[in-house]
């Protein structure tokens, strides 16, 4: 007995609440994109200013104030780290959920987010898939639950055939319908992402990439006026439209004078999440009412921490020692490549007759070479001067910065997968590993705190007909 139409109205009404949601994400992909290139290598991204004014990357700089930026990436193997940590503790043995909650984790790891989608399969059979975060949008949470989310969505880059497939089905109207509104869009115009590169950097809530069409989904929570019903001859609950109530007057008119139960009515409020799917010119191609069993949108969602909605990573704890490391490890290169070493005086008088400069570099250079002079032109015989000016106190700041590393991570030697002394028993180097994860019991606690959310929707999936309007 539900049946709720939309009007342009209210279509035009979510898809600009969608952008502005789209928008309020524009600083977390920020960050996200941030603490990414730091996890996989890309250390030096940051923006400096110049000595005149210029602003350039950090790596720009060094190049050219003559130094060569070189990196040791730390973060990568914290992140590693934890995520061998949970897979050795994984107990479902369910090897594709395993393998899609370890991205997940890592994912949790670099940005704070975790992001799944349950959904069902053509055959009806339950799907779970990993979401690209900067895709995703909803309004400002601050409920570590996300349970005061009100709207959601999805960004989708489909060519047109598979759009038809996905949200038309066998309904050929809609269909026509769906291939006459990207008959009337331009295409997309610029070059294909490569393989293996970011294929997100250029990140557009109306373009899609080159060769597919954008589909945006947006899921909202309403709330509409409704007569919830009590049909005593049938013995069910229905929730019925508002505008429903001149049909059940008449009808409990007719049961009234053939003798049979009526049907009880009372006002009343009913929430339900709405999907819509939209063009990027804002024209909407289909809704419909959630058809899953748990009555809401298809994503699973965890934050963390949201202290007053804000979101911090693991990753972005420790950005700051990386940097720090990555300066101490050019500035001992840069001090190394510019100490005098191994120089040779030789003088000019005792450059025997018949060889060049560069017939005695060459055999300096050599291990068993012979390097002749003329003794007695010149008082002074050849020597070579070494010197270390290296030891300015760099390596013991390294070397610092390496253990605020594990300070601050909470990741030690031991979770790192190094081995124990020779004279350290099994038993405390277990009690030492048990204790080093206690830092990081509230990342795996929240993980899975999403995990119990994303099987909770799973087995809610029974998926309700409905039609695609």
């Amino acid at each position: 007995m539900r049946n709720y139409e939309f009007g342009s109205g209210d279509d035009r009404r979510v898809f600009e609440a969608a952008y502005v949601a789209w928008n309020s994400w524009s600083g977390f992909r920020l960050k996200r994109g941030r603490n990414k290139d730091f996890t996989y290598g890309s250390q030096w991204g940051d923006m400096v200013t110049g000595s005149d004014g210029r602003r350039c990357s950090e790596y720009k700089w060094l190049l050219e104030n003559g130094h060569e930026p070189l990196t040791n990436n730390v973060i990568r193997r914290l992140v590693r780290s934890v995520v061998g940590r949970f897979r050795s503790g994984i107990t479902s043995r369910d090897e594709m959920l395993d393998e899609l909650d370890s991205r997940a984790l890592e994912e949790f790891l670099i940005s704070g987010c975790c992001l799944q989608r349950v959904d069902v399969e053509d055959e009806g059979t339950a799907r779970v898939e990993n979401l690209n975060v900067n895709r995703f949008f909803s309004n400002v949470m601050e409920d570590v639950h996300c349970r005061d989310c009100k709207i959601a969505g999805y960004l989708h880059d489909l060519n047109v055939g598979e759009l038809i497939k996905r949200l038309a089905g066998s309904n050929r109207e809609l269909a026509a319908r769906i291939r006459d509104v990207y008959s009337n869009l331009e295409p997309t115009v610029g070059a294909s992402p490569e393989v293996g590169a970011d294929a997100e950097e250029r990140g557009d809530f109306l373009v899609a990439k080159h060769g597919l069409v954008r589909a945006i989904e947006v899921w909202t929570l309403e709330m509409q006026e409704v007569l919830k019903c009590h049909d005593r001859a049938r013995g069910e609950l229905l929730l019925a439209d508002i505008d429903e109530f001149k049909h059940i007057d008449a009808e409990n008119a007719r049961r009234k004078m053939s003798g049979v139960p009526l049907v009880d009515v009372a006002w009343g409020i009913d929430e339900s999440w709405h999907c819509r799917w939209f063009a990027p010119d804002g024209s909407c191609l289909t809704h419909y009412l959630s058809p899953y069993g748990h009555g809401s949108h298809p994503f699973a969602i965890k934050l963390y921490p949201l202290t007053d909605g804000e979101v911090h990573s693991f990753v972005e704890d420790v950005i700051d020692q990386q940097k720090y490391i990555n300066r101490l490890i050019t500035l001992i290169d840069h001090i190394m490549g510019a100490s005098a070493k191994g120089v040779l005086l030789f003088p000019d008088a005792a450059l025997p007759e018949g060889f060049t400069w560069q017939d005695l570099k060459r055999i300096w250079r050599s291990t068993d070479g012979i390097l002749p002079y003329s003794e007695g032109c010149c008082t002074n015989m050849p020597q070579q001067i070494s010197a270390n000016n290296t030891n300015v106190g760099a390596y013991e700041l390294l070397s610092l910065q390496m253990k605020l590393v594990e300070e601050i991570s909470g990741i030690g030697s031991v979770l790192q997968g190094n081995s124990a002394g020779t004279r350290q028993g099994a038993q405390l180097y277990e009690r030492q590993v048990e204790n080093a994860t206690i830092s990081l019991a509230d990342i795996f606690e929240t993980f899975d705190s999403f995990r119990r959310m994303r099987d909770r929707k799973l087995k809610n999936m029974v998926v309700t007909a409905h039609d695609m309007q």
